[in-house]
């Protein structure tokens, strides 16, 4: 399991041993995962059709996997893992990549490309989240929160191999409890999760979305698909996790791989 030292602001002091997978050769393809973690809803079918023709880096961000733990999550912890992520590229000798991104992911890759635009070539956004009051997430979150058993024995099992036991309830509920936060600022203030700033994601964009996605509110993937400049949307009669779908992962990935080819380099 190769560990890069990176020095990351959701951690406090010296560089971090981040972990990572690395697999591939030619123009870089960072996969970050959702919230919940690698295991949760895996890219090992993407890393296998992706890595020969990229250079797929798969890393477990901070709080996560093999990574240090994050005890809480703090207000715009989006934006400060799009920094590591930044931060883990240059350890890594990559200039500029694509990155794909599902869920909590896929907001960390979007604002990589607020960050730095000159650096991040496309994204694949999946499962994307743009408004701040998911109210109609709000009794999944609230799980999280307190019942983390609560989402079937094959996701706790799942989490379990990812992050042991008993820390994988620690990063499910300390996510929630993030959520909850958003949400609830969200409902007062309304707004987005990129203070506005979504339109200037220059580069372009795959919005791959799952047409029966429990975590979407009604009319919020379209609202983000006309504020993007460059983007596209396909969507797939699945839920939440179009990549790893047993129906539709076969579907995701090569829409993903075509959209990715596609990119300059």
């Amino acid at each position: 399991m190769p560990l890069a030292e990176v020095t990351t602001p959701l951690l406090r002091g010296p560089p971090a041993p981040l972990h990572y997978r690395d697999a591939g050769r030619g123009a870089a393809v960072v996969l970050l995962h959702s919230g919940w973690g690698w295991e949760a809803y895996p890219f090992g079918r993407q890393v296998d059709a992706l890595s020969s023709s990229h250079r797929v880096i798969g890393p477990d961000r901070s709080g996560y996997g093999a990574s240090p733990p994050v005890d809480e999550l703090p207000e715009g912890y989006h934006r400060l893992y799009a920094i590591e992520t930044l931060r883990l590229m240059d350890r890594l000798g990559v200039e500029s990549a694509a990155l794909w991104g599902h869920s909590d992911g896929a907001v960390v890759a979007a604002w990589a490309a607020i960050e730095a635009p000159s650096r991040i070539r496309g994204l694949v956004l999946e499962a994307f989240h743009y408004w701040r009051a998911k109210t109609a997430s709000l009794p999944f979150f609230e799980t999280g929160a307190t019942a983390p058993e609560g989402f079937g024995e094959a996701k706790v099992e799942a989490l379990r191999r990812d992050h042991g036991e008993p820390r994988w309830r620690d990063i499910v509920a300390a996510g929630a409890r993030a959520w909850l936060r958003i949400i609830a600022h969200g409902r007062v203030e309304g707004g987005d999760l990129y203070d506005g700033r979504l339109g200037e994601v220059a580069c372009p964009v795959l919005l791959l979305h799952g047409s029966r996605d429990p975590r979407t509110e009604p009319g919020e993937i379209e609202a983000a698909n006309r504020t993007l400049p460059r983007s596209r949307l396909a969507l797939l009669d699945t839920g939440h996790a179009p990549h790893s779908s047993p129906r539709r992962a076969h579907d995701a990935t090569r829409i993903a791989a075509e959209f990715l080819e596609g990119l300059p380099r």
